[in-house]
């Protein structure tokens, strides 16, 4: 039975696995709390893959004064040895009395066995408290772990009347300097940030996080059915890896690509477009949590048909484009409303003079 000293304890894990929103990747931010008494003996969060974990910081600083002690954590201990030896033995070695673990971890090498280890050692473990914040704290590495894609936040800047470009396709700037600055967080967060060819070749996009205290670049990733990216454009350049998906085989052009350092992947569908399921498999293959999408309608619509789309990031200006400029997502004619496509909110706010919507997919 969980009590409210409990949840004083695992609300500051949570918040300690919050510090590591930009920099764990591809493993999942986690946060440990040691309490003996009322007091905290010592804690922690992973702050990079390959590093310590959240409960080897928090056993460091706690030292002896862990024996007895119960500790919080944010993600079941890790029971497997990887990159970093199992953190259930080393709980179990510092003599912890009792484990509480807000949400079971989902990668299958885990899954319930530091817990189980923890117990066949006598240590008291409760589990599940404070579960659906800590989940969506790494909503992105549970999607990878049980479904093998990537969570997908398609981010779009629109009018009032659901514009995103005018007929030319100029788009720059819809929203203002609040909300672009909003938007660098996001991709900071993300493992990759996609987007199609004509944006590319529309606005020359670079996808990269443009903020000094951001120390790691998301993965660029281009979809480009027939390989028509230019050799100049930035998306190919500014720091971190850029990855091209295309369906062409044109070989003289890949190999330029590649002589640039952007790898070129060939997923092609029966269509002879881009197969944008295979490409969320493999990209979570290469360990990308989140995934944000900042593209226009063909391929927005495209994925939305796929039931790729976890959320949408809804930057709303106010101002009107007009019913000649270009809509949120190419979904086809719809002739009954059992086709649309559903969503529910979950938050609204202002930043700076637009309005910030998040909604996500509603499933069923």
């Amino acid at each position: 039975m969980n009590t409210a000293q409990d949840s004083r304890w695992m609300a500051r894990a949570l918040r300690l696995a919050e510090r590591g929103l930009y920099t764990t990747s591809p493993n999942p931010r986690v946060g440990c709390v040691l309490v003996r008494g009322d007091e905290v003996a010592g804690e922690g969060w992973h702050q990079r893959a390959g590093e310590p974990h959240a409960e080897v910081h928090a056993l460091r600083a706690a030292g002896e004064v862990a024996r007895g002690a119960t500790a919080y954590v944010t993600l079941e201990p890790c029971s497997h040895h990887g990159r970093t030896p199992p953190c259930a033995e080393a709980l179990i070695e510092a003599g912890v009395a009792r484990v509480v673990v807000a949400v079971q971890d989902p990668n299958p090498e885990v899954a319930g066995a530091g817990i189980a280890r923890l117990r066949a050692a006598g240590i008291t473990v409760d589990c599940g408290l404070m579960e659906a914040a800590a989940h969506d704290l790494n909503i992105g590495f549970f999607a990878r772990m049980t479904r093998g894609t990537p969570w997908l936040r398609s981010k779009i800047a629109m009018s009032l009347d659901g514009r995103t470009a005018l007929s030319n396709g100029r788009s720059q700037w819809i929203t203002g300097e609040a909300a672009r600055q909003d938007v660098q967080r996001w991709r900071a967060r993300s493992c990759a940030v996609l987007t199609g060819i004509d944006t590319v070749l529309a606005d020359d996009a670079r996808l990269n996080v443009r903020s000094a205290d951001m120390e790691r670049q998301p993965l660029r990733v281009v979809l480009d059915s027939q390989l028509r990216v230019p050799l100049d454009a930035r998306v190919l350049y500014g720091g971190g890896s850029a990855l091209i998906y295309t369906a062409s085989k044109n070989g003289a052009k890949s190999a330029v690509l590649r002589d640039l350092g952007v790898e070129v992947v060939v997923l092609p569908d029966a269509a002879g477009r881009v197969d944008l399921a295979a490409m969320a498999h493999d990209l979570a293959r290469r360990g990308c949590n989140e995934l944000l999408v900042e593209a226009g309608s063909t391929l927005n619509g495209g994925l939305l048909q796929a039931g790729l789309v976890d959320e949408l990031v809804l930057y709303v200006a106010p101002q009107l484009l007009g019913n000649a400029a270009r809509g949120v997502a190419q979904l086809g004619e719809l002739t009954e409303l059992e086709q649309r496509v559903n969503f529910e909110w979950q938050d609204v706010r202002q930043v700076g003079k637009d309005l910030r919507i998040l909604a996500k997919m509603k499933k069923g």
